[in-house]
C-alpha cells in the first residue's frame, strides 16, 4: 500500500530556521531536526546555515555515514513540492529596489564629489 506523504515548498521548509524550529531540505526530502540539533556532531550552527534552501551539497560534502542517512529518517515529515515556483519576478524587483533604497548615498556621493573636483579643477584655470 503506498504511503500518502506530505508536500512542502522551499518557501515552507525556509519559515522553519530557528533552534526551536529547524527544517532542512536534502534530496528533495523535508526533515524536521529541531530535536536533533543538540545531538548533531557538527554541532547546530552547520545545520542552521543549511535552512532555506537545498542543503543536499552540503550535506554530501560532510560525508554522512550510512548509519547517518538512517538516523535521519527519523526526522523526515515530507516532500518538497518541485512544482510551485521558489521564487517570482516580483520578489527579485522588491529586493532590488530594497538595494537602491538602502545604497543610495554611494551614487550620490561619487556624484558630489565630482562635481566638487570638477569645480575646483576649472577655478584654478
Amino acid at each position: 500500500m503506498p504511503t500518502i506523504s506530505n508536500f512542502y515548498t522551499m518557501n515552507d521548509a525556509s519559515k522553519h530556521n530557528t533552534k526551536d524550529d529547524c527544517w532542512i531540505v536534502v534530496n528533495g526530502k523535508v526533515y524536521d531536526v529541531t530535536q536533533y540539533l543538540d545531538d548533531h556532531p557538527g554541532g547546530d550552527d552547520v545545520i542552521l546555515a543549511a535552512t532555506g534552501r537545498d542543503a543536499t551539497d552540503d550535506f554530501e560534502d560532510a560525508g554522512h555515514s550510512k548509519s547517518a542517512r538512517e538516523q535521519m529518517e527519523e526526522y523526515f515529515i515530507g516532500e518538497l513540492d518541485t512544482s510551485a515556483p521558489t521564487s517570482t519576478d516580483k520578489s527579485y524587483h522588491v529586493k532590488f529596489v530594497q538595494l537602491a533604497k538602502q545604497y543610495w548615498a554611494v551614487p550620490v556621493a561619487a556624484v558630489g564629489i565630482s562635481v566638487v573636483v570638477g569645480f575646483l579643477y576649472l577655478r584654478k584655470k
